[in-house]
């Protein structure tokens, strides 16, 4: 679905001739033909040509299909028509959604609507991520088998100097006041990229990370959100680093907490074929022939294969057909391209050495 969505994406339209129609369960599908052939007529009133004909295809295309269906399926459906102003091919794709669409939505546009099917298929153990120093943070997402990073912050906070008294006293005041002032700017940034996804029942926890003890102080803050505030898993984890590099820290530091989230799993998977293959103790095998072949005898522990492996679907069948299990890498996951041009997108895991 994702690899659909992904293609429905890259269809472009130079006028709003694509069309997108959601069908939720429920409706009948004379009913919906009837509503598509009322739009059918009020095309005529598109005065390019070009235009009018391509909405009327589109349209066309859509009560074709829904003409061989009998009953709108338990999910209800999503149909996809138009042209591709860039490349000039047409598409009529008719899809039985992963969860039942709640509205009926009907668009010609641009480009595709897709958000709804998008809504469907994002992963929904999403975790926050909050590396965090006295003048430093980085805010990310654990989301499936990937870590985004969505924003770095900064904030330039004097360190203690010599002089004591009242002036020494004045000044850890002002080193407070500051950090309190930094600590207050990352916990809003933070609420408002995590509480679209709090709303959405998406994000089940908040891992928060750093040196010492300014963690601790953090998430005391009364600028987090009090949603947010009860999703801050228990352990605060030690990180030595900021940005991209320690968000990964984090999720693997805190690996006990999220021992069974599709990133970590991912991430034991790689890790395990790594460790195979510098030990070159026959355990690990590439390429299709061999994987199909290690698959065939039921040898196979894992299969990790990129997102656009050109026979994914047919492989992932066969793996599942034999209890090996998927792992599916997408291209914001590092060790991707590595995969990619070292192996062609394609290895395996073994459950014992192939003669």
């Amino acid at each position: 679905m994702k690899r659909v969505i992904k293609s429905l994406r890259a269809w472009e339209a130079h006028a709003t001739t694509l069309l997108s129609l959601y069908i939720p369960p429920g409706r009948s599908v004379p009913e919906v033909i009837n509503t598509l052939r009322q739009e059918l007529s009020i095309t005529e009133n598109i005065k390019l040509k070009a235009t009018r004909v391509k909405v009327q295809t589109a349209l066309e295309s859509a009560i074709d299909r829904l003409m061989k269906i009998h009953k709108i399926p338990p999910n209800g459906l999503a149909i996809f028509s138009g042209v591709n102003d860039e490349s000039g091919e047409s598409i009529t794709l008719v899809i039985e959604p992963p969860d039942e669409i709640s509205v009926f939505y009907y668009r010609t546009d641009k480009q595709f609507h897709v958000e709804f099917l998008e809504d469907m298929v994002e992963e929904s153990d999403v975790y926050g991520l909050i590396i965090i120093e006295r003048d430093e943070a980085t805010i990310g997402l654990l989301k499936g088998d990937r870590i985004t990073m969505l924003d770095e912050l900064e904030s330039y906070i004097p360190g203690k100097h010599s002089k004591g008294g009242w002036s020494q006293r004045r000044f850890d005041r002002v080193i407070e006041e500051l950090t309190e002032e930094f600590f207050k700017k990352v916990a809003e940034k933070a609420n408002s990229y995590f509480i679209p996804y709090l709303e959405r029942g998406k994000l089940k926890g908040i891992l928060v990370g750093g040196p010492g003890y300014t963690k601790l102080d953090f998430v005391k803050t009364d600028s987090i959100d009090y949603r947010l505030k009860q999703l801050i898993m228990p352990e605060l984890v030690d990180v030595s680093t900021q940005s991209f590099p320690g968000l990964k820290e984090l999720v693997v530091r805190a690996r006990e907490c999220l021992k069974q989230h599709a990133y970590i799993k991912t991430f034991d998977a790689i890790e395990e074929f790594k460790t195979h293959l510098s030990k070159d103790d026959g355990l690990v095998t590439y390429g299709e022939e061999e994987v199909r072949n290690a698959l065939a005898v039921g040898a196979v522990k894992y299969v990790i294969m990129t997102e656009d492996y050109p026979k994914a679907d047919e492989l992932s069948r066969m793996a599942g057909e034999r209890g090996a299990v998927i792992f599916v890498i997408s291209s914001e996951v590092p060790e991707y391209d590595w995969l990619k041009k070292t192996f062609n997108g394609l290895v395996a895991v073994l459950r014992y050495q192939l003669g």
